[in-house]
């Protein structure tokens, strides 16, 4: 009987170790079966790459640091509203090509999950989403819940008349940016009607972290000629790196695994930042990552913090956007009934700072709707004495005219 028992006992052990066992393997990662479509990844390269050359190009001597990932996942948002002509244009400047509406829907959901669940323990990233919406009005309701399924949403109906509003969407926006980006909108202007934001943090460390004792003071040679005093970080180990006659580049891994890297490109004495700016693309970029090898690398690099805000108004209408702009043209039916409502403005702000121990970053962008202000008719009541004539437009020419004082 004992030897029964257990006997017993120990199938029913064995049994509850495989399941959890299997258990365990399932849930260890279930998102393992996520993949980001490489179709939304390459049209957020080529958006990016064509969104930073028109800002290189008009700032091409200040610090500039973008989150075009921030960007394209607010302007899909919106893209969800959008309707005709309106929405053609914003899935040519987005360079969707032939990603269906659904397919960008379905693109932009798995990419968060994946960038969400995926790193390891040593990296935090946090992607979040939401949609402020003017309470005193009706917006169309599955435009409300595609944001919520596929961006996971935050839906916030507001009064954007009153003084606390921007002060909630601020909030909002320093919560999810670990309080690096405290104030994202200063005021909210009359004719606004929702915001639709995006904001995305990151902090990872270094995979081989720098000594700080190995920091050192140093001259960073700067674009007008004249040097500055900088603290130099500085490691001699493994990296992968590819250099040609233009430019040095080190590919610096985040966590344990090191998924998530920070790529330095450094160009050549002989060349520009300039130069290398303008053979920023698609092509070229993945040429270049198929190009790293490991090598040993002594690097160098600044110890920097840099916090950057732009309005992508002109650079996106330069990008072939202008009507979604354009009050009068504008095309978001699908966002609201009857329409009426054009972007207003699209606005972003970044922080990053850089140590031994990491990096840490921040974005966070949104998309103002506003309603198309409605054209107020100048009043004419004729209920006095007036002059009127008959003429001929072409010629001029004035067949009758007279004084009328008192209507028969």
């Amino acid at each position: 009987m004992k030897k029964l028992l257990s006997g017993k006992f120990i199938a029913a052990v064995v049994g509850l170790l495989v399941f959890t066992t299997a258990c365990s393997v399932i849930w260890a990662n279930p998102f393992a079966n996520i993949k980001v479509d490489s179709r939304l990844v390459t049209a957020n390269t080529k958006f990016g790459f064509n969104l930073f050359s028109k800002i290189a190009t008009q700032q091409g001597e200040k610090n500039i640091f973008l989150s075009p990932s921030s960007i394209s996942m607010a302007l899909s948002m919106a893209y969800n509203g959008a309707n005709g002509d309106t929405q053609e244009a914003m899935a040519k400047t987005m360079e969707l090509n032939d990603i269906t509406l659904d397919d960008l829907n379905k693109a932009n959901s798995d990419f968060k999950v994946y960038l969400e669940n995926m790193l390891d323990s040593k990296i935090n990233l946090k992607i979040a989403n939401s949609v402020w919406a003017e309470k005193s009005l009706t917006f169309n309701q599955s435009f409300m819940d595609l944001n919520k399924k596929f961006y996971y949403a935050d839906i916030k109906n507001l009064d954007f008349s009153s003084p606390d509003a921007a002060s909630a969407i601020n909030n909002w926006v320093s919560e999810n940016t670990g309080k690096k980006i405290d104030k994202l909108i200063d005021k909210i202007d009359a004719g606004t009607i929702m915001f639709l934001l995006n904001a995305i943090y990151f902090k990872g460390e270094w995979s081989d972290k720098f000594d700080t004792s190995l920091t050192y003071d140093s001259d960073f040679n700067l674009l007008n000629g004249t040097k500055k005093t900088i603290s130099m970080m500085s490691r001699t180990g493994k990296y992968n790196y590819y250099e040609n006659e233009k430019f040095q580049a080190i590919r610096l891994p985040y966590g344990i695994s090191g998924d998530v890297s920070m790529y330095i490109f450094l160009p050549a004495s002989n060349s520009t930042l300039k130069e290398f700016n303008g053979n920023l693309n698609n092509e070229n970029w993945t040429g270049w990552m198929e190009s790293f090898s490991e090598k040993e690398v002594n690097i160098g690099m600044p110890r920097f913090k840099s916090e950057y805000e732009i309005v992508l108004n002109d650079t996106l209408k330069a990008l072939g956007m202008d009507i979604a702009f354009d009050p009068d043209k504008a095309d978001f039916t699908n966002l609201i009934s009857g329409g009426g409502v054009f972007i207003s403005e699209v606005k972003q702000k970044t922080f990053i700072e850089v140590n031994e121990e990491g990096s840490e970053a921040a974005a966070a962008t949104y998309v103002g709707i506003a309603k198309t202000a409605a054209v107020k008719p100048v009043i004419m009541t004729v209920d006095r004495p007036f002059f009127c004539a008959i003429a001929d437009n072409k010629s001029g020419t004035i067949l009758f005219m007279g004084n009328i004082v008192e209507p028969m």
